[in-house]
């Protein structure tokens, strides 16, 4: 829409959307909460300690934060990475608009058979494939020449993510007690933001002192790691004490 109506017109359009959101979570959702009392709610600590696993807890909070960064990371330059895939020429606005919102289309395709197969073989497993598939899916972004090349990867990317972020936080409420749950996720979202600030400023800061493609190296390699991090504290037991 920036291409024909201007870069102002987008953001009215975003803003009535949200407050259009704002109405029908106000009206239409209905909430069934039963507070716990500030003497009954036990500290975080004393929380920590009931929990299984807590370095998965702290992988999944890491995890949280590098998916949203490999997300964000290429929003600062995608305009830029397209105008120089086309030479310049041709509407760089909407292919950039395109390459942008690939995505979240993939993951829009993809949500809902991930989540039946979360169902069945578990969140643990999905993530572990959705992050080596992530991994896998930035090589060839790295070597791309065409702008719908790269959207078509992007696309393929989004199927993956899709297991990603809902897998994690699966794992959060599986492990975690439910009275922690408002605590846990809170923490979780401030991972998320974090994600998106690394994210924006890694793909600035690489792709000037490298190259366009080196962000995808990089994006990818941190995506490896996490996978990495996933498979090394998966089955790990933290003995709670007293």
């Amino acid at each position: 829409m920036s291409g024909w109506f201007g870069y102002r017109i987008p953001f009215f359009i975003t803003g009535f959307l949200m407050l259009v959101v704002f109405f029908a979570t106000w009206f239409i959702t209905k909430e069934q909460f039963t507070p716990i009392t500030k003497q009954a709610l036990k500290p975080m600590g004393e929380l920590m300690h009931e929990i299984p696993n807590v370095k998965l807890i702290v992988v999944m909070f890491i995890t949280t934060m590098i998916v949203q960064s490999s997300v964000m990371s290429i929003d600062p330059i995608v305009s830029l990475y397209v105008k120089e895939l086309m030479h310049n020429q041709g509407n760089i606005a909407f292919v950039a608009g395109v390459v942008a919102a690939t995505p979240g289309m993939g993951n829009l395709v993809a949500a809902s058979k991930v989540g039946h197969t979360m169902d069945r073989i578990g969140p643990l497993k999905v993530l572990i494939w959705g992050l080596l598939i992530a991994t896998l899916l930035f090589v060839p972004m790295i070597f791309t020449k065409s702008p719908w090349h790269l959207a078509f990867w992007r696309f393929l990317l989004g199927l993956a993510n899709a297991a990603l972020l809902p897998a994690a936080q699966t794992i959060l409420t599986l492990d975690v007690p439910q009275e922690a749950f408002g605590r846990v996720f809170s923490y979780n979202q401030s991972f998320q933001a974090a994600g998106a600030v690394l994210g924006s400023v890694m793909g600035s800061m690489i792709s000037g002192v490298y190259s366009y493609s080196a962000v995808f190296a990089v994006t990818g390699f941190t995506l490896l790691v996490n996978l990495g991090l996933v498979l090394l504290f998966r089955g790990k037991k933290t003995t709670p004490t007293d």
